[in-house]
């Protein structure tokens, strides 16, 4: 866990008032990291120490031993925030292959290790501190009470989802009690095959509590002239989920959208993604919430500027070319800040983005996109055009 040199003063600062991290029995060979670094724990690792005050993602990827191939399991996530002087003790599960942080609620636990600390110090390892500035920047709108009202139920950001039988059928009867077929007669075809699976679900208190996007972008009553305008300008939609999840502080949106990234960029939870994609659309193609909400789209193009150029080169092409959502999404965000009506300030800091993403990974938004079409929509049940 070797860092770079830091300065003796944000050492001292950091030893004094930074938190602890200890962690105990964490296998030799785990994956873990805090924030954006991560490394293979050794033998005499015991924790991390000199952990800067604030919101934290802890994560971590079991891993067989070297003799059974060393494969890495999933990763597991949690966001932490450690108070100064803060000491959060965890034991490692071998059954769960999990950190367990009841001992942190034991005062007793917490002030021995304390009083030991000193002794502890040698097997702790210093927090990365060269990756500060860099979680600062993906993480400066993302609040404790955001990320504790999005992070799953239990606790647990996982890579991939904890699933579980929508219907417990163990026996044969449970099946025909459903109007199933028998498990022990033989198959057709493939598609009868696959009708014999389980539908699985996602265990309960696993999932991310994101926002729910609405999927009817247009008010109740709409006429077929409103459908369509509310189908090119998402702003309905978008005031929609404000106004469900965020009244209090609009601005919260941009956390959301920061822990969206958090969460598919280092936890690789694929539900990360595609929420991230989605509140993106939503965010960019919402023109008269554009005028109205002047803050919150100086705060969209910051956390894009920070984002964009944080993306792993790997992940980074995926998410570019799958259905060109990247490139085609941020074109329809400059067309409409630099309308009619828009504030000076974000057309100015738009065109800046815009000059900016263009020179370092030379996009062309000028080009006309297939998108370009016209938009059609569904009309709901009994509602014709004239």
């Amino acid at each position: 866990m070797a860092g770079v040199d830091m300065d003796p003063e944000v050492a001292r600062r950091l030893f004094e008032e930074g938190a602890t991290l200890v962690l105990l029995g964490v296998p030799p060979g785990t994956e873990l990291g805090i924030d954006y670094k991560s490394w293979q724990v050794g033998p005499r690792f015991r924790g991390v120490k000199m952990i800067p005050p604030g919101l934290h993602f802890l994560h971590y990827c079991s891993a067989n031993p070297a003799s059974c191939g060393g494969e890495t399991g999933p990763k597991t996530g949690l966001f932490l925030t450690l108070k100064p002087r803060e000491i959060l003790l965890a034991n490692w599960d071998p059954k769960e292959e999990d950190l367990d942080f009841s001992a942190s609620q034991n005062e007793e636990e917490v002030s021995k290790v304390r009083a030991g600390l000193r002794d502890l110090d040698p097997f702790l390892g210093p927090y990365p501190y060269e990756v500060m500035r860099k979680w600062v920047s993906l993480t400066d709108r993302l609040t404790q009470e955001v990320a504790g009202a999005l992070q799953p139920l239990s606790g647990r950001v996982c890579a991939f989802s904890d699933v579980v039988p929508e219907l417990q059928l163990k026996h044969t009867k449970d099946r025909e009690e459903q109007n199933l077929p028998r498990n022990d007669t033989e198959c057709q075809s493939m598609r009868e095959g696959l009708d014999r699976l389980p539908r699985m679900k996602q265990r309960e208190g696993t999932a991310l509590r994101f926002s729910t996007i609405p999927k009817q972008t247009y008010p109740p009553g709409a006429t077929p002239a409103q459908i369509t305008q509310c189908s090119m300008d998402l702003s309905y939609a978008l005031d929609t989920l404000l106004e469900e999840h965020h009244r209090l502080e609009p601005l919260n949106v941009l956390g959301e959208l920061q822990f969206a990234f958090v969460c598919f960029v280092i936890g690789n939870a694929y539900d990360g993604f595609e929420h991230w994609k989605g509140l993106l659309a939503l965010l960019c193609r919402s023109e008269e919430a554009m005028r109205r909400r002047r803050e919150l789209y100086l705060g969209l193009i910051g956390v894009l500027y920070h984002q964009l150029g944080e993306i792993p080169p790997d992940f980074f092409v995926d998410i570019v070319s799958q259905d060109n959502f990247l490139t085609s999404t941020l074109q329809d965000f400059f067309q409409l800040a630099s309308g009619p009506g828009m504030d000076a300030t974000l057309r100015k800091r738009a065109e800046k983005f815009k000059a900016h993403l263009t020179k370092k990974f030379r996009w062309d938004f000028e080009a006309d996109l297939e998108d370009c079409a016209p938009v059609v929509v569904e009309l709901p049940e009994g509602v014709t055009l004239d």
